[in-house]
């Protein structure tokens, strides 16, 4: 087995069994948080990378294995150290990818193999089944590839055994486990920033604020005045041309219903009967009614005061005077 896989599996095997906290705490992401990025964000990120980021440097060779938590970015890593490998072997770290691609990006999830056995892999993965970290038998159906930590040791050792790259501030995203929505088997995606959550926050706030104020706000009612069929306008304006009076050629309905205009006639309005109309006869407006006795007319006489000659008429006793 190579000695660095080695090493690393040395201090793996005893965390075997354990189990993250409540909140989705581990002692894996608290040590990253505090060593490595200085930020409480990873003290309940996802932690499979993490915790070999921890295993290593427990056994001393994280410049062979790399810090990191976010596992395309170790993956990358290791293709640019030329470590990186399609053949499963002990001790190298094993990149899988749950929807089965085989493109770097689409990492979800990392382990360290064990044994090799055929077609099968055996490993030591942290962070499955939601909160372990125990062994697992996979296939290499998912896998996207693997990392060698001794071929990059041999290739700084080609390199005056230079410094190991520095690692930048890596972050984290959930993955999906093997034929299974939930979440679990995670490496992780970049948690949102204290910064980009204050902004966020407030955009709620105000955007909320003007909901409950819009809800709020009064309703002004169109009216009873404004037809929905744009009939209003028209009428107007022929009343504005005319004075009020009836445009020429207009149709007058007196029934006290609307009329349906027809294409090509006249635009039609609606009048209201006059008040007289509902009026009983009065007696000052004389008119002749049949079967009474005939008007008897008088002598023209001159009216009181000077005034224009008036007429005395009698008919059936009564008598009415004008003038």
């Amino acid at each position: 087995m190579d000695p660095i896989g080695d090493d690393l599996l040395r201090i793996i095997r005893p965390e075997i069994g354990y189990r993250e906290g409540p909140g989705r705490h581990s002692k894996f992401g608290e040590w990253y948080a505090a060593n490595v990025v200085q930020d409480p964000q990873y003290e309940t990120a996802p932690w499979c990378a993490m915790f070999i980021a921890w295993a290593a440097e427990r056994a001393g060779v994280q410049q062979y294995v790399g810090q990191f938590a976010w596992t395309p970015s170790q993956a990358r890593w290791f293709e640019t150290n030329g470590a990186w490998s399609r053949t499963p072997e002990p001790g190298a770290l094993v990149f899988f990818d749950w929807s089965g691609g085989k493109d770097i990006k689409g990492i979800d999830h990392v382990g360290v193999v064990e044994s090799v056995e055929g077609g099968t892999i055996h490993t030591i993965e942290g962070n499955v089944d939601r909160v372990w970290l125990k062994r697992k038998t996979r296939d290499q159906s998912k896998v996207v590839g693997y990392g060698l930590p001794r071929k990059v040791k041999e290739n700084l050792a080609g390199k005056n055994d230079t410094a190991p790259q520095q690692v930048g501030r890596i972050e984290v995203r959930p993955a999906l486990a093997p034929a299974s929505t939930a979440l679990t088997d995670t490496s992780g995606t970049l948690p949102v920033s204290m910064e980009t959550a204050l902004v966020a926050g407030l955009l709620t706030f105000v955007l909320g604020t003007s909901f409950v104020l819009s809800r709020l706000r009064p309703r002004v009612s169109a009216g009873r005045h404004r037809r929905r069929n744009g009939r209003q306008e028209p009428r107007r304006r022929a009343e504005r041309r005319t004075g009020g009076a009836p445009p020429a050629g207009a149709s007058l309905s007196l029934a006290g219903a609307p009329e349906q205009d027809r294409a090509g006639s006249p635009e039609t309005l609606r009048v209201r009967r006059p008040g007289w109309a509902h009026e009983p006869y009065r007696a000052d407006h004389p008119r002749p009614v049949s079967g009474l006795a005939p008007e008897i007319s008088a002598p023209e006489t001159p009216a009181r005061g000077g005034g224009a000659p008036g007429r005395v008429t009698s008919r059936a006793g009564e008598r009415a005077l004008t003038g």
